[in-house]
């Protein structure tokens, strides 16, 4: 086998009650630079679990993708994607609108897919061409999710972004959490109606470091890293 691969956990934080939640995930990166995430997310407070499947080409672009959800020990949706060149499709099942099939045809491949795993938001980091202090990416092309709820709540299905989302590079720095001490690329992703996410990645696999989200109020630090990380 080629390929080479990490895993870790993130703890999620929330201000002035501690540990609420926890992400698990584990990557593959195949020699060709097409990557796959495995991720599984906790949240005690809003008794949400979600696990996703998502895989990026070796220049960060979706190309396919599997989330199911559940809220309260209930099933709430379980859906399919997959982008190509001119396409978003989703396949699923909710259990709010039964069967769905959704076909999005357009005339540029699709920049990004928001799943809410938090490690899926560090791999924004790779939006940056160049490192500069101060520098503004929109990457281009349209972006997706599989919800508008800050917490990923609802579906799973194809959502075009409500928001115009942009990303900030703050610079290169030092940063210690409790899987260790790492040179970590700072950047944020800004939002046109929400305070923006700080996120603090490691520069090669953009693996989330730390996370600081004031709309929700909480952190979210690395805990756990093992593999053949960069």
């Amino acid at each position: 086998m080629k390929h080479r691969s990490y895993r870790g956990k993130v703890l999620y934080l929330t201000d002035g009650k501690g540990e609420m939640g926890r992400e698990m995930f584990y990557v593959t990166i195949q020699p060709d630079g097409t990557r796959t995430m495995r991720a599984t997310c906790e949240m005690d407070d809003d008794r949400l679990l979600r696990d996703v499947v998502m895989t990026v080409d070796k220049d960060w672009r979706p190309l396919d993708s599997f989330v199911r959800l559940s809220v309260e020990e209930k099933f709430m949706g379980s859906s399919w994607f997959r982008f190509t060149d001119n396409l978003a499709e989703c396949q699923g099942y909710t259990a709010k609108e039964g069967r769905i099939d959704q076909r999005f045809e357009m005339e540029q491949r699709v920049a990004s897919f928001g799943t809410h795993p938090v490690h899926g938001d560090a791999w924004g980091l790779n939006a940056f061409k160049t490192h500069t202090p101060g520098a503004m990416s929109d990457r281009g092309g349209p972006i997706f999710s599989s919800s508008h709820l800050p917490n990923g709540g609802s579906g799973p299905y194809l959502m075009p972004s409500a928001a115009y989302i942009k990303r900030k590079y703050i610079g290169r720095e030092d940063i210690e959490v409790p899987a260790g001490k790492f040179k970590g690329e700072h950047f944020q992703m800004v939002f046109d109606q929400y305070p923006p996410i700080d996120i603090w990645a490691t520069p090669e696999d953009c693996i989330p470091i730390r996370l600081r989200w004031d709309l929700l109020k909480q952190t979210y630090d690395l805990v756990e890293l093992s593999g053949d990380a960069r």
